[in-house]
């Protein structure tokens, strides 16, 4: 009886011991795959810089929404861990004058609250819970504009939306977390507006104009840009498939800036949207065709994936 609570004991003692080896390996392999996707920041901002080279950065529109709750640091974490380039997030203001992330001007469809931001003081809307993209309730909360440049520093790229007009505060922030090589600013004014507004920091910070083709004017503001104060990219919208769109992209590539177009819904891409590209992931290759070299995506890892099998992301 002895000998066989001996020989019991050690069969325990050995399965769980494998049982430990095997979470332990499982946990290594899953540390090297975040490594193995982690991405250096000084190389992002070489890539971002020098609009000229190979490589489609892959941006995560308010981060990883589709696994967790739109702009929210889990949003952003899954981003950094998967490899993304730019995690884009949108910026408000609260009553007491705090940066929050939230796209909405209300809390009403990602918190089960209901109310305006500009209502709402810091402490109590961080007592909020998000929501996830199916209204269920998560353990995340709304996160500062601080927190947010925090996690990201030194790890991806930023696109602050929603930004242009409370560019100061944000700019404040930008600088306190000492983030400012990592940023893209962004706005939809003409270019005279822009000078007006922020001339004085073009040359310190990235900035990114948003253009419509589809609007009269938008070659001559691109032009304006691109003579008088080069921005770092362009954020082109256009609802239409159009043959002019190669010539002049690549005449934007070769000037020094960026593409940047987004995938999110058709209106924005004659058509080549990522909901269209989930059923067939040679969509993406219009992006490639035109010289695009930054996509927005609300797919991030399908993207990140096609664009790994074309030898266009590293």
């Amino acid at each position: 009886m002895r000998y066989f609570k001996l020989l019991f004991g050690l069969i325990v003692l050995s399965y769980f011991g494998c049982k430990q080896e095997a979470q332990e390996e499982s946990t290594i392999q899953q540390v090297a795959f975040k490594a193995s996707n982690s991405q250096d920041i000084n190389q992002l901002i070489e890539k971002l810089e020098k609009a000229k080279g190979n490589d489609i950065l892959v941006a995560a529109h308010r981060g990883d929404w589709r696994n967790s709750p739109e702009n929210s640091l889990q949003a952003i974490q899954y981003c950094i861990d998967m490899g993304v380039d730019i995690v884009e997030i949108d910026v408000m203001e609260t009553k007491d004058g705090e940066l929050i992330l939230m796209h909405d001007k209300t809390v009403n469809r990602t918190t089960k609250a209901k109310g305006l931001v500009k209502d709402f003081t810091l402490d109590s809307i961080q007592q909020l819970v998000l929501t996830n993209g199916i209204g269920g309730k998560t353990s995340q909360t709304v996160p500062t504009l601080k927190d947010a440049l925090l996690l990201c520093k030194g790890k991806i790229l930023v696109n602050l939306d929603k930004s242009y007009d409370i560019f100061y505060k944000c700019l404040e922030v930008v600088k306190e977390t000492g983030t400012l090589n990592q940023v893209i600013f962004k706005g939809v004014k003409t270019f005279e507006e822009v000078e007006g507004d922020l001339g004085k920091h073009l040359n310190d910070i990235y900035f990114m104009p948003i253009i419509n083709l589809k609007r009269s004017g938008a070659q001559d503001t691109i032009n304006k840009y691109l003579k008088f104060n080069k921005p770092i990219a362009f954020e082109i919208n256009t609802p239409l498939d159009t043959f002019e769109l190669k010539e002049r992209f690549s005449k934007i590539r070769a000037q020094g800036s960026s593409v940047w177009m987004n995938a999110l819904w058709p209106s924005l891409n004659g058509g080549h949207d990522d909901e269209k590209a989930m059923l067939d992931n040679s969509v993406y290759d219009w992006y490639i065709e035109n010289n695009v070299n930054i996509i927005q995506t609300d797919r991030p890892q399908v993207l990140l994936n096609y664009l790994r099998e074309k030898g266009k992301h590293n």
